[in-house]
């Protein structure tokens, strides 16, 4: 059972819910001259928050039987099974190592949706070493035949390598910011190592603010 985070599937009438859809509009409009088919969302700084926007983009993104799947590649602090209430014995990580997982990728469908999740799947004891291997290319090539939009939950780039290999990999990159919680340099220094990788920034999600502000998208 999905966790009441997940505002989008528990009430999908609420303000809070219709934000997400809000962000969902912002996201495909800023991919007007260059289709977006792949989205990575990471966090400045580690914060609660990240992966439950995710999770609530990836239901929001669905609406309209548009094939999804939220990948969970945080490596380090996997949220996605959690949140949806799902098993994680195979999942990302198996796609790397298992050509039976990768030829049919372990997907588990969101009831009442076209969302598929996949897990993080068991911890690798390094994950950038993973995610720095040339399987990366041929794992992302068939995801990418499988769903019309790809969003990878990742971990806070400035932290760990991981989001940043994947961050040069994907059409873009949304940032989650929390008001009051993530600091201003960490957010420049964000900003500055997905450059560095030549990401395309498409914006950043204020979370924790007031009312009038929550889910703000710039």
């Amino acid at each position: 059972m999905p966790t009441d985070a997940i505002i989008t599937l528990t009430d999908p009438r609420s303000t809070a819910a219709e934000a997400y859809r809000i962000l969902r509009t912002n996201i495909e409009f800023s991919g007007v001259d260059t289709r977006l088919r792949t989205l990575l969302v990471t966090a400045a700084a580690p914060t609660n928050d990240k992966s439950v926007i995710v999770a609530n983009l990836a239901v929001a993104m669905a609406d309209g039987d548009r094939r999804v799947i939220l990948v969970d590649a945080d490596l380090r602090r996997p949220a996605q099974h959690t949140l949806f209430g799902l098993p994680n014995e195979r999942g990302f990580s198996n796609l790397f190592k298992d050509e039976s997982a990768l030829s049919q990728p372990p997907l588990q469908a969101v009831p009442n949706t076209s969302l598929q999740v996949l897990t993080s799947g068991p911890l690798p004891p390094i994950p950038s070493q993973l995610l720095a291997a040339k399987k990366l290319d041929e794992v992302l090539a068939r995801l990418s035949e499988l769903a019309e939009m790809i969003i990878f939950d990742a971990p806070p780039v400035i932290t760990v390598n991981d989001a940043s290999l994947l961050a040069s990999k994907v059409d873009g990159v949304l940032l989650a910011v929390r008001a009051g919680g993530t600091k201003r340099d960490h957010v420049k220094a964000a900003k500055d190592r997905l450059e560095k990788v030549n990401a395309r920034l498409i914006g950043a999600v204020l979370t924790n603010a007031s009312v009038d502000t929550t889910l703000q998208y710039t």
